[in-house]
């Protein structure tokens, strides 16, 4: 018994686990999991179907020879029930004689009776009268054993103790109605009885047959009218009547019949039986069946039938473990089937889980090869499975690598190309920075304001540009920076340049991304104003809408033709990629870098949601629109970068 604690919750997935962990089924390689699978589905039904098919067919084997068996012994018992049947008419025969009932009612002596011839007394015509039916009876008698040559002699007695007999005569003077043999007679009152062997009794036969030899059978006749018992019939068969109905008889190899008394003395047992008898305790009520016994350090199985007329048992007995011819052939037959769907079923698991498998660790070498760097590898299989689909998946994803590899590397290279640039022009504009310093304070001490004006804008806008490194700046910052460039080009322009700026409160304290407004105010002013017959405006705001700032440059221009706009919103929507593209000449390239350079720039540093979105028409001028998150607060990475 299992005891279990009272808390234990059963999982249905823990006993798996547990034979995982136990048995290391989960790191087979996948070819040994197949061939056990394989083997579970294929080889373990096969069998127990065959031990099922042996079970069963060793069941209905032996209950057939069972039932065969009996049905033999029932066949052999009937046999000896009609030979006893053939007894028990010819003691009806003998007595509806006439001679035979006026001897038993004692009208006449038999032959253990003096006659009284020679004495006398009786008259001479009745004595040869007396010696005739004597004679008669014998005849009679002697008539039955000629036809039935298994009686070895038949004795009739009558109740005064005289008898006739053909073969048997008394040993001595006893009466013979004391004798056990009449006694059980007279007890059955004319009931056919069975006696069995003759054990001590006082007649015997002229040819000598040992006890052995013989079976005696016995029958008392009754008066119909005083019910009293006039007499007896026994006659003695031959027990090879008896052998002739069994001897014959074989059961498998070695097993033989034999047949008892209702006591279990043997009535015939073969000579090479080592049964002497069988004690009435071994049989089981019914009149027919089987019981196994040990009978000298063997077990022997018994089969029976009881005859109700003769009350004797014939069995059939053979050993225990005796295998049906039958049942070894079918055995031998079904071992074959079993060896072969084996062999069949290693081969085909071996097989099966071979071309299961080899696809799969070939996939699984290519991978570990594309693991290591070796990207040109390719799965040549052809096959349609899951297998198949796969290998076309895996090489379709090495070629998606490697086009993104080359694009990153592509970047890459871009990449430092333009911190090299970056380090390049952060050089100049130190250099100019304190150069146009030093062309400041000269001209304030030479009294040229115009100059010093211009000069300090410009550098302001250096200043702002060099921004320490850092990419993100106030928004203050490039508003400074963006007015400073607008008064430097105030100061080319004069009054063909207006300009406003309006910096929303809510936008106050934000941070962007530096110099976004200046190339764009640049094309606005080269190619817009300049443009434009007579003098021109730009207007310049910062608002927060719609969760976003929103940087607007609108001026009024000679603006662009829809061609012209429509190829520029396609430029805008992948920068970097027209940034490398061929320049188709000197005026598209100058009039749609700056642009580019800005919305290349917003869309590495934040997404695609952000960018610059332009609305023109020809004469009527240009607005331009930066869409930039809204940052209050300078993001680490551009700070680390700064610092």
């Amino acid at each position: 018994m299992i005891f279990m604690p009272n808390n234990y919750e059963f999982k249905p997935g823990s006993w798996r686990r547990r034979f995982k962990r136990w048995t290391g089924f989960g790191d087979w390689p996948l070819q040994y999991k197949l061939i056990v699978l394989f083997l579970m589905i294929g080889i373990l039904p096969s069998i127990a179907l065959g031990v099922l098919v042996n079970w069963t067919v060793n069941r209905i084997v032996d209950e057939q020879m069972t039932a065969n068996t009996l049905q033999l012994i029932g066949k052999v018992n009937q046999t000896l029930d009609n030979n006893m049947e053939n007894l028990q008419s010819i003691t009806y025969l003998i007595g509806f004689d006439p001679a035979v009932k006026r001897f038993l009612s004692g009208e006449m002596s038999g032959d253990g009776t003096e006659s009284g011839e020679g004495n006398g007394e009786a008259p001479h015509a009745l004595l040869n009268e007396e010696k005739s039916e004597r004679y008669e009876i014998r005849q009679l008698l002697q008539g039955f054993t000629t036809l039935y040559p298994e009686i070895a002699a038949i004795l009739v007695v009558n109740h005064e103790g005289d008898y006739i007999s053909n073969e048997m005569y008394a040993r001595s003077d006893g009466n013979l109605t004391e004798e056990s043999w009449y006694v059980e007679a007279a007890q059955h009152e004319g009931i056919f009885t069975v006696l069995g062997h003759p054990v001590q009794r006082n007649v015997t036969t002229h040819v000598f047959y040992s006890n052995d030899e013989l079976i005696s059978v016995v029958r008392s006749f009754v008066d119909p009218d005083t019910r009293e018992v006039t007499g007896a019939v026994l006659i003695d068969l031959k027990l090879r009547a008896v052998a002739g109905a069994v001897r014959g008889v074989t059961l498998g190899k070695d097993g033989y019949l034999m047949v008892t008394a209702r006591d279990g003395k043997p009535i015939y047992t073969p000579d090479h039986s080592p049964i002497a008898g069988i004690p009435p305790a071994w049989f089981p009520e019914e009149e027919s069946g089987t019981f196994v016994r040990e009978v000298g350090g063997q077990m022997l199985q018994f089969m029976y039938v009881t005859s109700s007329f003769t009350g004797w048992s014939t069995l059939g007995v053979f050993g225990a473990s005796e295998a049906v011819h039958e049942v070894r052939k079918i055995q031998f037959y079904l071992v074959c089937f079993l060896f072969v769907v084996c062999l069949f079923g290693l081969t085909a698991s071996y097989t099966l889980s071979q071309s299961i498998s080899r696809p799969i660790r070939q996939l699984m070498s290519f991978m570990q090869k594309a693991e290591s760097g070796d990207l040109t590898i390719r799965y040549w299989g052809g096959g349609q499975d899951e297998v198949g689909m796969l290998g076309r998946s895996f090489n379709r994803m090495l070629l998606q690598i490697r086009k993104l590899m080359k694009l990153s590397e592509l970047r890459e290279r871009q990449k430092r190309e333009a911190e090299l640039r970056s380090l390049q022009a952060h050089i100049k504009p130190h250099f100019l920075y304190n150069t146009l310093d030093t062309i400041h304070w000269m001209a304030l001490k030479k009294g040229a304001d115009d100059v010093s004006g211009m000069v300090e804008s410009l550098s302001h806008l250096f200043r702002i540009g060099l921004s320490k490194g850092s990419d993100i700046i106030p928004i203050q910052d490039e508003w400074t920076h963006i007015t400073s460039y607008l008064q430097i080009q105030k100061t080319r322009y004069r009054d063909r340049l207006h300009y406003e700026l309006h910096l929303a409160p809510e936008a106050e304290g934000l941070y962007v991304l530096k110099l976004l407004l200046q190339p764009i105010v640049e094309n606005a002013i080269y190619h817009g104003i300049k443009a434009r017959r007579g003098p021109g405006s730009i207007v310049i705001s910062a608002e927060v809408e719609e969760g976003m700032l929103l940087l607007t440059v609108t001026d009024n221009g000679a603006g662009m033709s829809p061609e012209r706009l429509a190829e520029l919103r396609r430029l805008l929507e992948d920068p970097l990629s027209a940034m490398q593209e061929p320049a188709g000449g000197e005026e598209r390239s100058s009039r749609s870098y700056g642009l580019l350079n800005v919305q290349a720039r917003i869309r590495l540093t934040f997404h695609e949601a952000y960018g610059i979105h332009i609305e023109s028409a020809e004469g009527t001028g240009t607005r331009v629109i930066i869409r930039h998150p809204l940052l209050h607060t300078v993001p680490k990475a551009s700070n680390e970068q700064g610092e």
